[in-house]
């Protein structure tokens, strides 16, 4: 149980670091390879109702938060539900903007495709950590 639980941190960790490296990369235009097709996804999910300056910064903070809590192991149990609920919308693209997607659908992705579908992994993982029943889990 104790590996369990060091394993578990070391996932949280992890992933926590990933997304607060990439939250941090979309505060600085064009600086996130994912700056224009996260613009254009939050523009398409809200329906331009929000502009994609602020779209991104919103991204960013909820990005950078995520990571946060993922790596002090904050909240672990909500955090992780607003991961997965943000990583299930990163395949928005695969759908809406399938030559962002792919070079020859449905089996040949293009770099943007690969950087989507490897949140795959990401989700097992949090699924993963969520059910362990161990520690400071919140």
């Amino acid at each position: 149980m104790v590996r369990l639980a060091q394993n578990g941190r070391i996932l949280s960790i992890s992933i926590g670091i990933v997304y607060l490296w990439f939250g941090l990369l979309k505060f600085f235009p064009g600086l996130s390879p994912a700056d224009m097709l996260a613009k254009e996804t939050i523009s398409l999910l809200t329906f331009d109702l929000i502009p994609q300056h602020i779209g991104i910064l919103l991204l960013a903070i909820l990005e950078v938060a995520i990571g946060l809590c993922l790596i002090f192991n904050f909240q672990l149990k909500k955090v992780i539900i607003a991961a997965l609920i943000h990583l299930v919308l990163t395949f928005v693209p695969v759908i809406f903007f399938p030559d962002t997607s792919f070079s020859a659908a449905p089996f040949s992705l293009t770099l943007v495709g690969q950087y989507i579908v490897k949140n795959i992994v990401i989700i097992s993982a949090l699924l993963m950590i969520y059910q362990q029943p161990y520690g400071k889990i919140s």
